[in-house]
């Protein structure tokens, strides 16, 4: 998720996601009756016993199948580290024995010929071309020949670190523009592990910048279709570019998988008469976008003149890491909206299922269900162009379903699903979620964990975008300032089954503040590790979660004692929760990735710094978005 700030829009100090709530009309309304109370006491969310799963409450000592069989959860230690405490230091804080170093940094050259960054001077557009991209998200690690590959997505540009050497913090010429067009997207590169610590490897051939420039392939469904045809690609087949590059996701195959999240406010045009139809707005296009001026150097970005182009943004990219010169490919059949990541398992059968967060208050949770199995030699494509998309429809008893979006339950043809996607969702009923970012499945056992940042506005006023938002069920509460986690089991076990049971994780909340209440939190949180935002959700080979955050860092007010954003491990059979990392100031964390012998541990530190928050991380004077290397003192596995 990003919240940088759109100087050259109306909108003031506005986030993103701020912005296009401004912007999303409401269509018709759709939502829970009445599927939770409003005062439900903060200790039932956290009782231990045998509670069924499915009451939506909390379950400490013991879980239940979706069968209802119950399994005690076993006793041991899954943390091995003394938990550091909530802090607004501007650098990264470790517990005891652990240590950090910069990986790579905005700005730093992947190939010799690139130019050392210089925080005077910073880059022109063709440093840029040759450098790392600036606000690194989701990604994932790669052996490939023996060699180890990070593929990062670079998913924006933070204007105050941009333009840092000049008063004004906005693209200006025509070189800022190509500038930003070459800080977003994806860079892969190879990394190695030397006696001075990690190191990125320039000139390696596996080194790569994607950026919004290159070229790519439509698959599924909405290839070809007359909503993504355009003047400069009349047979809707190739799009030029990526960005907006949220979350990641990883086949079986070994190939990457980048999503477009925030794409519609590169977008804009200065034709104050043209007339933004509502399946537009629906994704937050708008006259004016946030600020980046690409409209005035190519018509694909000025909606008045290509209005189409926009169809062709917000899907999941497919990478391979191990063929420099191979074409990224969209892949429609996995829905259009604000991609925060894909979280590929297998299905008993052998089906591929990926499941997918529409990161914007009040959107969908999603599933994609592949036709045919998975096997080795497979035919990759058709795996990720013909399957079923689904929508999740949680229901207060506890129990949940898959929707389908199909011809028959949508009224809509396959490429309509496909590219007007949140469309389909809400006209079979899907419930409307606070925000559903980052999604993780357990590898030893059935059961994904989804991350549902935060809501302001729920019940308290008309959405502005998508619709009604209901109070109850996994988003229990109005004004949802801290944010918290789903979980939900698969029926039988089985990813590719249409229902579901579910649960709370965890309710993030602050008792330092609200000694009792759903603002209090649920009864794992505590003064000792609490947190608001969960973002990342990632689960180590060990079936250990991760949490990272990207929420308020004021420490004042309803957060105070929180301090910076954070990483923190839980045991999700005991809820149990520490804290592991704090960020520097102004940063948000993201991304998460170890090392091939899982002795590191690869974190994003994102737009330190953003919104004005002083800071000069991680070398003393501009704030870069950095890649962290971690590592115990001793060559510990971490954690």
């Amino acid at each position: 998720m990003n919240q940088n700030k759109a100087d050259k829009s109306d909108f003031g100090m506005m986030s993103y996601d701020e912005i296009d709530e401004q912007i999303r009309p409401a269509p018709e309304t759709v939502g829970f009756e009445e599927v939770m109370q409003k005062a439900v006491s903060r200790r039932d969310f956290f009782k231990g016993g045998a509670l069924l799963f499915g009451s939506g409450l909390f379950m400490q000592s013991s879980l239940a199948t979706a069968s209802g069989t119950k399994t005690e959860a076993a006793a041991f230690d899954v943390f091995g580290f003394e938990p550091v405490e909530a802090n607004v230091k501007d650098t990264i804080t470790l517990p005891k024995d652990y240590q950090w170093q910069p990986l790579v940094s905005w700005g730093d050259p992947m190939w010799s010929q690139g130019k050392a960054f210089d925080a005077d001077k910073l880059l022109d557009c063709a440093a840029q071309k040759l450098a790392f991209g600036d606000n690194n998200d989701g990604m994932k690690h790669f052996t490939v020949q023996g060699r180890e590959l990070l593929a990062i997505n670079n998913e924006y540009v933070n204007f105050a670190g941009f333009f840092s050497n000049r008063k004004s913090t906005a693209p200006e010429t025509v070189d800022d523009i190509c500038k930003t067009m070459e800080a977003v997207g994806v860079s892969i590169i190879e990394i190695q592990e030397t006696e001075a610590g990690w190191q990125l490897v320039k000139d390696s051939p596996f080194n790569r910048r994607i950026t919004a420039q290159t070229p790519m392939e439509i698959t599924g469904p909405a290839r070809g279709h007359a909503l993504m045809q355009t003047k400069q690609d009349p047979l809707g087949v190739e799009a030029l570019g990526t960005w907006a590059n949220c979350g990641s996701g990883k086949t079986p195959w070994g190939t990457y998988l980048t999503c477009e999240e925030n794409f519609n406010g590169f977008y804009a045009t200065e034709a104050t008469d043209f007339e933004i139809n509502d399946d537009l707005k629906r994704y937050g296009l708008a006259h004016k976008g946030y600020g980046y001026g690409w409209h005035e150097v190519d018509v694909r970005f000025d909606l008045a003149q290509t209005p189409n182009e926009p169809n062709r943004s917000g899907y999941v990219v497919e990478i391979d890491p191990s063929k420099p010169n191979s074409k990224p490919k969209k892949r429609t059949a996995l829905g259009r909206f604000k991609h925060e990541n894909a979280e590929m398992v297998i299905a008993k059968n052998g089906q591929l299922v990926v499941y997918m967060g529409d990161d914007e208050r009040g959107e969908f949770l999603y599933r994609y269900v592949s036709q045919n199995s998975y096997k080795a030699g497979a035919d990759i494509d058709d795996l990720m162009e013909n399957g079923t998309l689904s929508v999740a429809k949680f229901a207060e008893d506890g129990s949940g379903v898959w929707l389908p979006l199909t011809p028959d339950t949508t009224g809509m043809s396959l490429a309509e699903i496909c590219i007007h996607t949140r469309q389909a969702g809400s006209k079979v009923g899907a419930t409307t979620m606070d925000r559903p970012e980052w999604v993780a499945a357990n590898p030893n056992k059935a059961e994904v964990y989804c991350s549902l940042t935060n809501n302001k506005i729920r019940g308290l006023e008309p959405n502005k975008g998508g619709d009604e938002q209901s109070v109850g069920g996994p988003n229990p509460r109005a004004a949802n300032k801290y944010g918290q986690v789903v979980r939900w089991i698969p029926e039988d076990g089985d990813h590719a089954a249409d229902k579901f049971a579910w649960n709370l994780f965890v309710l993030a909340g602050n008792p330092q503040v609200h000694a009792s209440g759903l603002e209090a939190g649920s009864a794992n949180v505590d003064v000792s590790n609490m947190f608001n935002s969960p973002d990342g959700v990632h689960f180590d080979s060990q079936g250990k979660l991760w949490i990272q955050t990207d929420g308020k860092t004021s420490n004042q007010g309803e957060f105070a004692g929180m301090g910076n954003n954070q990483m923190l491990l839980a045991n999700p059979q005991t809820g149990e929760i520490k804290r592991f990392m704090v960020a520097p100031k102004g940063a948000e964390v993201s991304g998460f990735a170890f090392s091939h012998d899982r002795k590191t541990l690869f974190v994003g530190i994102q737009h330190p710094g953003e919104w004005g928050i002083e800071s000069t991380f991680p070398y003393g004077d501009v704030p870069r978005s950095t890649v962290i290397a971690i590592r115990h003192k001793d060559g510990h596995l971490i954690a």
